[in-house]
């Protein structure tokens, strides 16, 4: 073979690799929706990035944060850092707020029929179902107030549903699940800003959505910029600044090679909250603390007297997950309740993750 054509055929693995990359970092992004047909298009495929300085990653500027958009897919969908967030990935928080307002537009038009049975799914085979029974004065409530019942329901069993999707994808790939039957997705697997960035994502949506006074896209955008803001979001030198920080200490290597040291198992279903990752004793926020954000709770559904039963059934890694959740077979079942079992589920991969010599914590002596 002569140098060209060792050089093209260089080229065309570079190029191979680089798809089968993108395509690892889509997340829950492509195929999936709510069963029974659809009032609006899935959102489009937003792609992640690693919060590494790695060949890909793009910082952005806060004051250059385009305009969100749920047709297109546009907006900015690089890495930031903020002095009590630490990094937030905006590709993964654009991606599980449209992700909510998908299903959202779509539990809207369910409740308003009185549906009791709302399935959905996301990228991975995983499938999602809730069973609602119907508070006992539901027919007799007064139009309007009906109306603001199922929009304020509707959103929070959105951002309840595209949390724990967003929260088992990272699971999944931890078990092994490759989204494109080759290319591992394990090193990004709770990767140190991905749990944060997705419960971002449904908060500032669960924001967009109940805005009375804006359409989604505006709302988003807004809202978007609001949080960053609230949360100290810093110019984009100072978030490569950062990445570079705990080089060596949560992360080693580049691009496909990269070796994640340092990932956050926080998921919230322990105490209720997502606390994220700051870079230790990093200079421009001197004496921050991590501001820990709330995960949406199905109790404020039932306070309208709603009855709500949430359960998945696993597709990929069923095996695994159910062996985990019921070591007995004699006393395995068929579908998961991530309010009683996810606990299960990120003990076992805090045990693995001891094993493999990750580190959950962020500071650099542990």
């Amino acid at each position: 073979m002569n140098r060209l054509d060792s050089n093209l055929a260089g080229k065309i693995i570079v190029v191979s690799l680089l798809v089968s990359f993108t395509i690892t970092l889509i997340g829950c992004g492509g195929s999936g929706g709510v069963k029974g047909g659809s009032v609006t298009p899935l959102p489009k495929i937003r792609i992640g990035r690693y919060a590494s300085p790695s060949v890909g990653t793009v910082f952005e500027n806060p004051d250059r944060i385009t305009r969100h958009s749920y047709s297109s897919g546009a907006g900015s969908k690089g890495i930031v850092y903020t002095c009590r967030a630490g990094h937030v990935d905006l590709a993964h928080a654009r991606k599980s707020a449209d992700w909510t307002a998908y299903l959202y537009r779509n539990f809207v038009d369910r409740l308003s029929k009185k549906e009791t049975h709302l399935a959905f799914k996301f990228r991975e085979p995983a499938n999602y179902d809730i069973y609602l029974t119907y508070p006992a004065n539901w027919d007799t409530l007064p139009a309007a107030q009906k109306q603001a019942i199922i929009k304020d329901s509707a959103a929070t069993l959105a951002q309840y549903g595209a949390y724990v999707g967003t929260m088992f994808h990272e699971m999944l790939t931890w078990f092994g699940y490759k989204s494109t039957g080759v290319w591992s997705e394990f090193p990004s697997a709770f990767a140190w800003e991905d749990t944060f960035s997705d419960l971002f994502g449904t908060h500032i949506a669960g924001i967009a959505l109940r805005d009375p006074k804006r359409d989604y896209d505006d709302a988003m955008t807004y809202a978007l910029a609001a949080e960053l803001k609230k949360l100290g979001v810093q110019p984009k030198k100072i978030a490569h600044q950062a990445s570079v920080a705990v080089g060596g200490h949560w992360y080693s290597g580049d691009f496909m090679w990269i070796n994640m040291k340092a990932r956050n198992f926080d998921i919230g279903f322990d105490d209720g909250y997502i606390t994220p990752f700051l870079v230790p004793g990093f200079g421009p926020c001197p004496g921050a603390k991590p501001v820990p954000y709330p995960a949406p709770k199905l109790d404020d559904v039932r306070k309208y007297g709603f009855g709500v039963k949430f359960e998945l059934n696993p597709g990929a890694k069923k095996g695994k997950v159910m062996k985990i959740i019921w070591p007995d077979k004699k006393q395995r079942q068929k579908r998961v309740v991530p309010d009683l079992h996810f606990n299960q589920l990120i003990q076992y991969i805090l045990k693995d993750a001891d094993r493999r010599g990750i580190r959950s914590v962020p500071d650099f002596e542990k």
